[in-house]
């Protein structure tokens, strides 16, 4: 294969729901599930993968390498709010920033601010039969409790900093006191967590009111709101269209306003996915950058924790609090001091963002299009545009597959396949895949990996950043069987075409609200960098945002002034 060849394709294959897809996996999980599972691994890419040779040594976990860090070594998010405020044409009306200002006016302060963000939560699902479900589990008295001590010290003229009394929601697959951690199934989670996941530690620190726990896919093991045991996380703009996922919950909180930011996890795209299904922005930080102690361990190779927020600034704040080495996951402790975007910069003088045309374009026409005026607002900010090719692109989409499948299916081995059951109609067809998987086939995988991140880091020394959209249709309908769901490997395969590279070579990447399709839905741009220079994704980002008329979800709350 030369570099030029683009080789990733469409797929036309049935939706299954409801009744069928019960039939399906029945077949699937059966003593005569052989033939089903070969077609399966066919469709899938798995067989040609199988034929593919590899001379690279096997890399089991991205490492770009730099000089230990000394354990607290982060920088000040406070530095990221000085000067007037970014200019936008869409800019969300609750942002950490004005929150902030509301505060120190004596506007408002945490204690009413957390109120109204409960009174929106308990209105958000009780919309008759379509829900907002964004999060799963909320104590009122812990979270007044936090209010209060953080009015108590604006009070006192004591802030912590910018995060200080701002409401925050979690990823129900982090750690955070005292909540149990369900990783969005009907059986894990039975005890509350005895310790805080350290990011949530970080932002407890700096004086964040943590809101609750937010809806997530079960497990994460697909890119989308549905959950048969905790409700279908429905999308702000239009309640009848799918948030994205596996970070649903997080997502649909920021835009509908309940809060400014959420943590989420990336394993295949969910952070990016559906931040750009809600019109929000998402950054997975770069392999290590932030801590994963305290997150389940679903798919240890490919996970990324990091921040949705309204608006760049917002994501920025919450990384700077994130970001930085821990002793409690030695995978972090490597890494150059985190980097901030400088809030004075605007211009992109030569600043270089590669586009490979057949991938940027292999998506919805409304998509192509919106993502190609972000680009624009990018040029027209000094960067330059150039042609890139990234080779072998199917191959890392299988890879990366086989990987994060392989190792959810070993996270839940003390569960699957005794409680298959009680897992999710969906999340049974992708684990009884994974088992169809061999070591040889892992294997293969972590070869992929080494020959996909030195590919990758080639195309990054030619260019600084590459642009792509987010995903390649706006956010789907919801399922019609609220229980059962679906089985659309068609559309996965369309959400995920952009994603997969960034968590396979553990490049950072952000979503950014690039603007809307004609039909009303949020389109996101994705843009992805060298090892640890998130400071640049998040300038980038600033411009397109700057650029970009958001419109306002049918479901919004104004938490600032009710």
């Amino acid at each position: 294969m030369t570099d030029g060849i683009y080789d990733l394709e469409s797929v036309k294959l049935p939706k299954v729901g409801g009744r069928g897809l019960a039939a399906f996996v029945a077949a699937l999980e059966g003593p005569l599930s052989g033939a089903l599972t070969g077609s399966l691994l066919k469709n899938a890419g798995v067989t040609a993968f199988r034929e593919v040779l590899f001379e690279e040594e096997p890399t089991w976990r991205p490492a770009f390498g730099s000089a230990a860090v000394a354990g607290p070594e982060r920088p000040d998010p406070s530095a990221l709010l000085a000067g007037e405020a970014p200019e936008g044409p869409g800019e969300p009306a609750v942002t950490v920033r004005r929150l902030g200002a509301a505060y120190r006016a004596g506007r408002t302060d945490p204690v009413a601010v957390a109120g109204r963000v409960l009174e929106a939560i308990a209105a958000s699902d009780a919309v008759g039969n379509r829900p907002l479900r964004a999060f799963v589990a909320v104590d009122r008295d812990e979270v007044m409790r936090q209010a209060e001590a953080a009015a108590e010290r604006i009070r006192r003229g004591e802030p912590i900093g910018p995060l200080d009394g701002v409401p925050v929601a979690v990823k129900d697959e982090v750690d955070m006191t005292p909540y149990p951690t369900t990783v969005g199934t009907r059986f894990l989670g039975r005890e509350p967590a005895e310790r805080d996941a350290t990011v949530v530690a970080r932002l407890r620190a700096a004086g964040a009111v943590l809101v609750g726990k937010t809806n997530m896919h079960e497990i994460g093991i697909q890119p989308t709101g549905f959950n048969p045991h905790h409700g279908q996380a429905r999308n702000p703009h239009d309640r009848d269209r799918d948030t994205g996922g596996s970070s649903s919950g997080s997502a649909a909180a920021v835009a509908a306003g309940l809060c400014p930011v959420a943590v989420g996890a990336d394993g295949g795209g969910s952070i990016r996915i559906p931040a750009s299904f809600c019109g929000v922005v998402g950054l997975k930080p770069t392999y290590g950058r932030v801590s994963e102690a305290g997150a389940a361990p679903l798919c240890w190779s490919v996970a990324h924790l990091g921040p949705i927020g309204a608006t760049v600034e917002d994501v920025a704040v919450a990384y700077a609090v994130m970001a930085g080495p821990d002793p409690r996951d030695p995978g972090s402790l490597v890494q150059p001091p985190v980097g901030l975007p400088d809030p004075a910069r605007e211009s992109l003088e030569g600043v270089r963002v590669g586009i490979f045309r057949p991938w940027f374009e292999h998506a919805e026409a409304g998509v192509v299009e919106t993502c190609r005026h972000a680009v624009g607002l990018l040029e027209a900010a000094g960067a330059v545009v150039r042609d890139v090719a990234v080779p072998e692109l199917d191959t890392m989409r299988v890879a990366h597959a086989v990987t994060i499948l392989s190792e959810m299916l070993a996270a839940m081995a003390p569960w699957y396949p005794e409680r298959r059951k009680e897992f999710g109609l969906d999340s049974r067809v992708l684990l009884a895949l994974a088992r169809s998987f061999t070591a040889a086939d892992y294997v293969a995988a972590q070869r992929a990996r080494t020959r996909a991140i030195g590919d990758l880091l080639r195309v990054l020394g030619e260019v600084d950043l590459i642009a792509t959209p987010t995903a390649a249709v706006p956010a789907p309908p919801v399922p019609a069987d609220p229980v059962r769901g679906e089985s659309d490997t068609s559309t996965v395969v369309e959400i995920m075409r952009y994603a997969f590279p960034g968590n396979f070579t553990g490049l950072p990447a952000i979503s950014v609200p690039a603007g809307m399709t004609g039909g009303g839905l949020p389109v996101g741009l994705q843009l992805m960098g060298r090892p640890w220079d998130e400071a640049l994704l998040l300038e980038a980002a600033r411009v397109v945002e700057a650029g970009t008329r958001r419109a306002r979800p049918t479901v919004w709350y104004d938490i600032l002034s009710g």
